[in-house]
């Protein structure tokens, strides 16, 4: 194949290769072609264009398939515009004869379609450049019109369209001609004709001025016609033409309109458009003998307003809102929209459509308000009709008038709530005043007498609670308030209860809630209309029905508000129902229709309560609930069966209540445990079975569950492909026919019917976010649904021998139906059947024994030999299930070879779909290795009916079986996978573009194929190359398909092909398409990320176009997956291109809601502020769309989008964390000024991130504001502490305080919600605590908003109760927790002023002023109270639930007695902080001066939330509150008094740093251990001051029960025995040796590699971890110091052991990477313990030397620990032998080495050693070290020093030797100077040497100048002797004295020059006035 890649074809090549592959040879030379054409220059192809342009044009002739011959034109269009276009008039004739050949033949068809492509390609690229040829081209099209077939019209329709766009107003001659050739098309019966007809007369709109003028009406009628059996394909064409058209007519181009025309009116173009919405057409309908528009025609016409909207532009919807919106809600007011109930709700569905396409779409928040405003006004206007109506008194006219207006106002309602979501709290302008708002108009409906208006009222005030919070509590007392009024009302009492409904409903979805008392009141309102309920018959109905429904609702708020009320429940049930048989007979034989009715209601309104319960408060259903809800359900049951003979008695109306209750009765029974009602399956089944088999109902009502049932992946089979786009809600009213074979799958299905008024219950219902309307289906669908769902439930508990019985019954029941009740019936089973084994596939339960497979099996034939595809589906579906369940591999071979024998024989296209599924759902639902020796024979099989070429529908389901197959078959597949991809590949290249199902069936297959190759696709074999190269091929193909729906595939294909090869998966095509399509997200955000830099993506616009998707898509999974998408890319590039990213989300937050301009454009477009953007923005033209005119402003980015780009900013802070140059603006500057290649770092940009979290913090939508408060933490905390270099001692955020402070202001208002306020109590916290702020009176801005919040926490009653109690909770418990960080934060920076002060000796630092804590100061008295109050609510929230019934029954200081569940989350956030400041707090005021109980109890729970197993930030803050609290020497006494107290606080101490890792919680674990030891040695010290202790000890000795913290004299006593579990001791080490073998894990006892002799690896440490280890040592120091003498006898072994083990591990032999702190730690242990003289009586004090035995260790610190040791331990230690040697070794090894730093260290530490030891213990040293020192100061004198380290060890040497002198004996002294003398003179240097001397030379030589003068006076005797018999030694030191004096003098004269020198000037000018006495 790589042959075909050549400019001209390779004739030679393609001779060569096979017949089957010329056509994919070809494909892939065009495939080049079209890519080198495209970038090629006329000079490249100038000598090879003619052999070009006739290999192009024979190909034309070789039969190419649809993709092959629309890349021929392509190529052909694209040559002659690149190179000469000499030859395309030969080109366009070759064609033209073509075109007009007679040969009708199937042979010469794809040559005539190549012909008519080619020319379609010509005239649209060339256009006016083909002169006067198109004339007799399009005569030539439209004569071949007359005989063509089906591919050929709907071709030449395409050519037609593109001859018509190219040539623009140059055709007009032939654009009549072209009309009528369309007209004819429009009514063609091919759909895809149809469309491309459609898609033509779209064109001439555009172009030919007459179609919108003369022709208009004729147009608009033809486009009805066309409507008419529509698919949607055709139907969406033709809307988009028929919008373009009224468009055209309304605002014609320039030129268009013709002189004498009148102008068309809006009013006309909209009669026109309604004409067909009511009417299907003019002068009545089109459908002869019925009164009911076409659907299709409807349907059409919906999604034409919409068209004709966007064709007008946002501005002009702006302008016209009133008339549109008035207009399109008339629609639903004419009787015609209405006949039926279900046209109603059809009809209404389109409306609401359109306004939400329109006003949801087009228009910004502003302009949505406006347009929400001019709702509320329609509103008022039909409720003034329905009081004019009421008033006139004409019952005629009243229900007429109340018909209509109910439609209007349930369409008006909708779509208010809808814009009020979307709006959010934005929408406040809409209520913030009474008269003008929109709740007093909505308010006004729920006393409308029609039941639907009064519960979309009530749904669209639940809508504006959740939009508006705020407005949630005062919405439920004004329906109570007038519910109470108006109570003699029917009308009132039905709709302020559903009102009520409707917002106890939309709780969950306001954070907040309402206050708890609410749901109480409404309890009690709901009781009393059920108790009153039959003492007005007039009312009883109304009454019953709302009692219920409250109650209903009221379940919704969860187990806290129904607990209380669950006793009344149960009570209210068991009284709904019949106790007993007995009393149901007599209800029987009394009462009338009226009773009955109410009855009924009743008892559904109780089921439905009952159901709400079940689904809301599971944690309140136990068995003994379960037992008392059966009772009623059983009786239920009973009644059912005695319901035909009442509704014989009391009429037929009876049977829509009757059927109520059978729906909420089996609703309750799918929610409770199958189990628990086994006794009455009998007759539950029997009802079951009866409802869905249609036993007692006449209509032939089929289930909405049946699509549902079938697997998704069966989508493209069944059409279902709707449901995923955006036209699904109009789409829905008639079950979508597939493209194929055009045929209905569920005719009297109910789909898209659902509607409010169905069931009122549904008001409190939780729906998706995307779709907020609940839509209950009619009751007579939702009965069965409901009862299919039981039925499934509950089979898997059937006996066998009834499920056979069942089975055989329905068997019974489809042979005795017929026609469609036949099918009804058929489905209704089948939907039973796979639910059924569904649930035993879950269960893992088998179907039965032979008979019963025998009946299923039978019931499954039955089906798939069915007309209705759905069925057969179905059919298709049970069969792979039931093989799923029976999991015998005998019946499963039966199954298969049926359907084998089957294929093989059968012809029609019924049998063969049916059974090609079914072997395709076979080997789904078995798996490869089950259905192995079947594998063979399907794949065959399929392989042969997928080039059934005359039956697309067979090809469908075979090549969707096949993809089954390849999915399933795992590596047994692998052998079917070059056939297969052979097939795919081939029917690519031929099937017809039009049969869309086929190839997204290939797609499919193509997929399944390239995951059965799977990671094999990046080899380079013959075999795999070539399966590689078939796969592009096909994504190619499919890419260039017309539908985005094979589109997708291709996209999808291409994912998994870069999955397994990206070498080959050229991104740098693909992404592109994807930024100008719809189908981005279809590319998986990780395989955009792999790449994306590579290819550029950032300069593409994909952010941008997929942040615009998040303000058009509704789907809320598509959004997501969006969300997710931008994400992964953020994640990838964000830190790459910074200022690309930010610039967008600040467009994005920045943009007025009422903006005409995008920001995404904006931001493709912004230069940013640096130049590297430059070529971003040329890559981005590219992609990015032409402005639009103002006509069509883009809508600014809606709320949720900027609550998103507000999360994006935060992820790009957290992005940036990985590199610290980002937070270091100094080195990013450097960085920048060097002129790195897009060097950009996100501190340059701070002042873009604090003004975007400054506008989202201040927004109108609470959402963001918490958004941006979040983003304002996040920016405070990472950059408070990076300096600004230019400003030294300051941090960059200071110049952004005034931003700070205004973004926090509007939070602390009195009508801010709690949420935002506790967001910001936070952020102020942060700020303050950051220390950015330097000056107090900068600081007073934030904090006065702090000091404001506190008086939350008086008030009892928060926001006049307008949210939950928890609310309140939340609020006053964020004010406690940020003053209590703030008070952390003051005492901290109090404590290093301190120190400072301590440090430096400054007073002046004492008079600083003011400082933080004087600001906390004044408040410390309220805040320590409420401190106090908060922590004991925590203690007693935080009880087991056993202990409940302790808690105060009035509640807490903090929360409500109803509202502690909730509650309990804000303590768990805000105790630690809280716990800490107030430790501190009593720590500084004085525990003595306070109550003890309550400090006792505080600090015991704060000890004990510690063993919780908290976040490290808690944990840390935990320790830091009980280190406060023991920092306090009264508080650790007291503590003390309890011995177990400290040992259970030391376990929990090791507990705590087991289970968590962070170093912080590890140092303030030992922070903690440090104040136990102190509490213990103070203890001690207590006991030995006290002159009670020994009576104390003696009371001890009798009494073994009372027991001390220590013994008197320390642990151990007198044997020395440290007691595990009794000893703090024994604790404190366990969490020494816990903290020392988790960071050296060497020094683990039970570590395999125990044993200190191996080679240890350097160690890096952190200051922090050091600072741990060194803490850790010092603690372990003062262990001994708690025991007895025996007791430290017994400890010291292990504290010497493990402080020499980290010692040798912290200074590894070899390395230079060592841990000082950690090192000089230990050492100072050593001297500290071999200091203590209390071990001078131990007997085993002569073992001690062998301590210092741990080799391994660097040989400086071996050095470091012998010297201490000698110079520390007893005498009996420092004179052994053994010891004395291995000194001495040291000393020796250590002078020994190569490096100067160590014999310099070795010699200081020799100099101390000798100073300190007596003279007799030093000898041995002496003795070694003077001849080393002698000799190296000899050595010297000849080999001067070089380096200043050399140097030091030279005069250390000096000083070393010179002590010894001291040292000596007398009589030893002369020979030792004798030797010392000479040697120091001669480091001296004489006159000329000395003045060129270097710097360590002339430091030499003074040194030893000066010793000589110290060393004549010290020994004069001796130092005469020397100099007088050594003549040349006095010589050269006379002269160097001499040097040195007059060295001396000259320095004294340079000094007194200078002096006079400093002296001030006397001045020259002479001032005559004295100025003396002003001094």
């Amino acid at each position: 194949m790589e042959l075909a890649h050549s400019l001209l074809l390779n004739e030679d090549a393609l001779s060569r290769i096979p017949d089957n592959k010329k056509n994919v040879f070809v494909f892939e030379w065009l495939r080049f072609l079209d890519k080198v054409l495209a970038a090629a220059q006329k000079s490249d192809i100038k000598e090879k264009q003619k052999r070009l342009v006739e290999q192009l044009i024979s190909q034309i002739s070789e039969s190419p398939g649809p993709p092959t011959r629309k890349l021929l034109a392509r190529c052909l269009a694209t040559l002659f515009i690149v190179g000469d276009s000499f030859a395309m008039f030969d080109a366009i004739n070759k064609c033209n004869e073509l075109v007009r050949s007679k040969d009708d033949s199937p042979s010469y068809l794809p040559t005539k379609l190549a012909a008519v492509a080619c020319l379609g390609g010509i005239f649209e690229k060339m256009g006016r450049m083909t002169g006067r040829s198109y004339e007799e081209t399009v005569q030539s099209l439209i004569k071949s019109l007359k005989s063509a077939e089906s591919q050929c019209r709907m071709e030449t329709m395409l050519t037609l369209e593109k001859i018509v766009q190219g040539l623009g107003s140059a055709g007009l001659n032939s654009f009549k001609d072209v009309y009528k050739a369309a007209k004819a098309a429009m009514t063609d019966r091919a759909m895809a004709v149809r469309t491309a007809a459609a898609k033509c007369m779209y064109q001439l709109v555009n172009e030919a001025p007459f179609m919108a003028t003369t022709e208009l009406e004729t147009v608009v009628s033809l486009c009805y016609r066309a409507l008419d059996g529509s698919n949607y394909d055709a139907r969406y064409a033709v809307a988009e033409l028929l919008g373009n058209l009224s468009a055209t007519a309304l605002n014609p181009r320039p030129g268009f309109t013709p002189a004498r025309s009148k102008p068309v009116k809006l009013e006309d173009v909209l009669s026109l458009l309604s004409a067909g919405f009511l009417r299907g057409g003019f002068g009545g309908t089109l459908i002869k003998g019925s009164n009911q528009v076409n659907r299709e025609i409807r349907v059409g016409v919906t999604h034409a307003y919409v068209e004709f909207t966007k064709c007008m532009g946002g501005l002009w919807l702006e302008r016209n809102i009133s008339m549109f919106l008035n207009h399109v809600l008339d629609l639903v007011a004419n009787p015609r929209a209405t006949p039926t109930h279900v046209d109603a709700v059809y009809a209404r569905k389109c409306v609401s459509f359109i306004i939400r396409s329109v006003i949801g779409g087009m228009l910004g928040e502003k302009a949505q308000i406006a347009a929400a405003k001019e709702i509320c006004q329609i509103i008022v206007k039909q409720m003034k009709v329905i009081g004019d109506a009421s008033a006139d008194g004409s019952d005629s006219k009243q229900t007429a008038e109340i018909t209509g207006s109910q439609h209007v106002l349930v369409c008006a309602l909708h779509e208010l709530g809808c814009l009020v979501l979307s709006l959010g709290t934005s929408a406040s302008p809409l209520v913030a005043e009474p008269a003008t708002g929109i709740i007093e108009p909505v308010v006004s409906v729920l006393i409308h007498p029609s039941a639907s208006a009064r519960l979309s009222a009530s749904w669209c005030l639940g809508s504006i609670s959740v939009a508006l919070p705020s407005q949630l509590t005062p919405l439920v007392d004004r329906c109570l308030e007038r519910m109470n009024k108006l109570k003699s009302s029917p009308e009132a009492v039905s709709g302020y209860s559903s009102a009520l409904a409707a917002l106890l409903g939309r709780v969950y979805q306001c954070p907040l809630g309402i206050p708890h008392a609410k749901g109480k009141q409404i309890f009690n309102i709901a009781e009393e209309l059920l108790r009153t309920a039959s003492q007005n018959s007039r009312l009883s109905l109304q009454r019953t029905q709302s009692g219920w429904l409250l109650l209903g609702a009221l379940m919704t708020l969860g187990a806290p508000v129904i607990k209380g009320h669950l006793p009344r429940m149960l009570l209210l049930w068991r009284n709904a129902f019949p106790r007993s048989v007995k009393e149901l007979e007599s209800e029987k034989a009394r009462g009338d229709t009226f009773t009955w009715q109410v009855t009924l209601e009743g008892r559904s309104g109780a089921l439905g309560a009952m159901l709400s319960f079940l689904q809301h408060c599971r944690e309140l259903i136990t068995e003994d609930v379960i037992r008392r809800l059966l009772a009623p359900l059983e009786c239920t049951l009973t009644m059912l069966a005695h319901m035909p003979a009442v509704i014989k008695m009391y009429g037929s109306h009876l049977k829509a209540s009757a059927a109520m209750v059978r729906l909420r009765l089996y609703d309750v029974l799918s929610m409770l445990p199958p189990q628990s009602y086994e006794g009455t399956y009998t007759g539950l089944l029997r009802e079951l079975v009866a409802e869905f088999t249609l036993t007692d109902n006449p209509a032939n009502t089929t289930t909405s569950l049946l699509r549902a049932m079938c697997h998704v992946d069966d989508s493209v089979i069944l059409g279902s492909w709707l449901q995923e786009t955006d036209h699904k809600a109009v789409e829905d009213q008639f079950e979508p026919n597939r493209r194929v074979d055009y045929s209905y799958l569920q005719p009297n299905s109910a789909s898209g019917s659902g509607a409010l008024e169905h069931d009122a219950h549904s008001l409190f219902i939780r729906c998706p976010v995307s779709d907020p309307i609940p839509g209950p289906l009619p009751l007579g669908v939702a009965v069965i649904d409901s009862s299919v769902r039981l039925y499934g439930l509950i089979f898997p508990r059937v006996a066998h021998k009834h499920r056979y019985q069942m089975l055989q019954h329905f068997n019974e029941c489809i042979r005795q139906a017929k026609s469609t009740r036949q099918q009804a019936v058929q489905m209704n089973i089948f939907t039973a059947v796979l639910c059924a084994l569904k649930s035993l596939s879950d269960t893992k339960t088998k179907l039965g024994p032979d008979e019963v497979k025998k009946a299923a099996f039978d019931l499954i034939l039955g089906a798939l030999s069915s007309t209705n595809p759905i069925l057969r589906c179905a059919a298709g579906e049970a069969l792979g299930r039931m093989a799923q369940v029976v999991g015998d591999s005998k019946f499963i071979a039966e199954m298969a070879q049926y359907s084998f024998d089957k294929l093989k024989s059968a012809r029609d296209v019924v049998s063969r779909t049916g059974n090609s599924l079914a072997l395709g759902c076979l080997h789904r639902y078995v798996g490869g290795m089950g259905s192995g020796q079947h594998l063979n024979t399907s794949v065959s099989i399929l392989l042969a009916l997928a080039q059934d070429f005359n039956s697309p529908v067979v090809q469908v389901w075979a090549l969707h079986a096949l993809a089954l197959i390849a999915d399933s078959g795992g590596p047994m597949f692998r052998g079917y996978v070059e056939p297969t991809l052979s097939l795919v590949l081939q029917l690519l290249l031929t099937v017809p573009p039009s049969t869309v199902d086929v190839h997204q069936c290939l797609g499919k297959c193509l997929s399944a194929l390239i995951t059965s190759i799977g990671p094999e696709l990046q080899g380079n074999s013959g075999s795999i190359a070539t399966a590689r190269l078939s796969c592009m091929v096909c994504c190619a193909i499919m890419q260039d398909h017309s539908d985005s729906l094979v589109q997708a595939e291709a996209v999808s294909c291409l994912q998994q092909l870069h999955m397994f090869a990206p070498r080959h998966v050229n991104l740098g095509t693909l992404v592109p398409h994807l930024c100008v399509s719809d189908h981005a997200l279809n590319l998986a955000s990780d395989d955009v990320t792999k790449d994306s830099g590579r290819y550029g993506i950032s300069e593409s616009g994909l952010e941008g176009r997929l942040f615009a998707m998040c303000d058009t898509e509704v789907d809320g999974k598509l959004i997501s997956d969006i969300q997710d998408t931008l994400v992964s890319l953020l994640q990838t590039l964000a830190t790459k291109s910074l200022t690309r990213w930010l610039n967008l989300l600040r467009e994005i937050l920045s943009t007025s809601t009422d903006s005409s301009s995008s920001p995404m454009e904006e931001s493709m477009t912004d230069k940013g502020d640096d130049d590297e953007d430059e070529d971003a923005v040329n890559d981005a033209e590219e992609f990015t769309a032409p402005e639009q005119d103002v006509t069509h402003p883009t809508v600014a980015p809606r709320w949720p989008t900027r609550v998103f780009a507000t999360d994006c900013l935060r992820k790009i802070i957290v992005a940036c964390e990985e590199d610290p140059i980002h937070f270091d603006l100094e080195v990013a500057r450097e960085a920048k000024a060097k002129g790195k290649t897009k060097a950009d770092f996100l501190v340059l940009h701070v002042s873009e991130l604090v003004r975007m979290a400054f506008i989202a913090a201040t927004s109108d939508s609470n959402q963001l504001r918490l958004g941006g408060l979040a983003a304002l933490d996040d920016i405070i905390t990472r950059f408070c502490a990076v300096p600004e270099p230019e400003f030294p001692g300051h941090v960059i955020l200071e110049q952004f305080q005034a931003q700070v402070s205004a973004a926090l202001r509007p939070a602390f208002s009195p009508e801010t919600p709690s949420d935002v306020t506790a967001a910001a109590c936070d952020v102020c916290s942060t700020w303050i605590g950051s220390g950015v702020a330097r000056d107090l009176n900068d600081l007073r801005r934030v904090h006065q908003l702090l000091v404001s919040s506190l008086g939350k926490l008086s008030s009892k009653k928060s926001q006049c109760a307008l949210y939950n109690e928890a609310a309140s909770t939340m609020e006053k418990l964020a004010v406690l927790r940020a003053w209590a960080e703030v008070y952390i934060e003051a005492v901290g920076r109090e404590n290093s002023v301190e120190e400072m002060i301590r440090s430096t000796d400054d007073d002046e630092l004492n008079n600083s002023g003011e400082s933080l804590l004087t600001l906390v100061q004044s408040e410390l008295p309220t805040l320590s109270q409420n401190w106090f109050y908060a922590l004991k609510d925590h203690a007693l929230l935080s009880l087991p639930q056993e202990y409940s019934n302790q808690l105060p029954s009035e509640g807490g200081a903090f929360y409500h007695v109803d509202t502690m569940s909730a509650a309990r989350i804000h303590y768990r956030k805000s105790w630690p902080s809280i716990l800490h400041a107030l430790a501190i707090w009593l720590k500084e005021a004085g525990f003595a001066k306070l109550n003890k109980g309550t400090d006792e109890s505080t600090c015991v729970e704060a000890m004990c939330n510690t063993t919780y197993h908290l976040p490290e930030n808690t944990a840390e803050t935990c320790l830091h509150a009980i280190h406060a609290l023991l920092e306090s020497a009264w508080a650790r006494a007291q503590v003390a008094k309890d011995p177990v107290l400290y040992r259970e606080l030391l376990n929990v101490m090791h507990r705590v740093f087991l289970s968590h890792n962070g170093v912080k919680v590890h140092l303030a674990v030992m922070d903690v251990v440090k104040c136990v030891i102190t509490a213990a040695q103070e203890h001690l010290e207590f006991l030995a001051q006290t002159e009670e202790s020994k009576s104390e000890a003696l009371e001890a000795a009798k009494d073994v029960k009372k027991k001390a913290l220590l013994p008197p004299g320390g642990e151990g006593g007198e044997s020395g025995e440290i007691i595990p579990g009794q000893s703090i001791v024994f604790a404190t080490l366990e969490v020494c040796l816990g903290v020392l073998s988790r960071r050296v894990p060497s020094l683990n006892p039970a570590s395999q590699n125990a044993g200190f002799h191996g080679k240890t690896s350097p160690r890096v440490l952190t200051e922090d971890v050091a600072q741990l280890l060194a803490t850790v040592v010092q603690t372990l120091t003062e262990l001994p110091s708690l025991c007895s003498l025996a007791g430290s006898l017994s400890v010291l072994p292990t504290v010497f052991h493990l402080t020499m083990g980290l010692l040798r591990e912290m200074s590894p032999r070899e390395t230079e990477n060592h841990a000082t702190l950690v090192v000089t730690t230990c050492i100072n242990c050593f001297k500290t313990l071999l200091s203590s003289r209390r071990y001078d009586g131990d007997k085993r004090l002569s073992d001690w030397h062998r301590l210092g035995d741990y080799p391994g260790m660097d040989e400086t610190t071996l050095l470091y620990t012998v010297t201490v040791f000698i110079m520390c331990a007893p005498q009996i230690v420092n004179q052994h032998k053994v010891l004395v040697q291995s000194a001495i070794k040291a000393f020796l090894d250590c002078w020994k080495s190569q490096h100067i730093a160590v014999r310099l260290k070795c010699i200081q530490l020799f100099t101390t050693l000798v100073s300190k030891i007596k003279p007799e213990d030093s000898m041995p040293y002496i003795h070694i070290m003077a001849p080393q020192i002698i000799e190296y100061l000899y050595r010297a004198s000849s080999q001067k020093p070089n380096t200043e380290m050399e140097r030091d060890l030279l005069l250390n040497c000096i000083n070393t030797f010179e002590m010894l002198i001291g040292v000596a004996e007398e009589s030893k002294r002369l020979t030792l100077l004798t030797v010392f003398l000479p040697i120091l003179v001669s480091y001296l240097l004489d006159e000329k040497t000395l003045q060129a001397a270097d710097k360590i030379s002339r430091k030499i030589h003074d040194e030893s100048l000066g010793h000589l003068m110290k060393i004549g006076p010290a020994y004069p005797a001796q130092f005469r002797t020397i100099m007088t018999s050594q003549v040349e030694l006095k010589a050269r030191l006379e002269v160097a004295i001499k040097l040195n004096q007059e060295t001396k003098s000259a320095m004294l004269k340079a000094q007194e020059k200078a002096k006079v020198a400093a002296l001030p000037v006397k001045p020259t000018i002479t001032l005559k006035t004295d100025f003396s006495s002003f001094a």
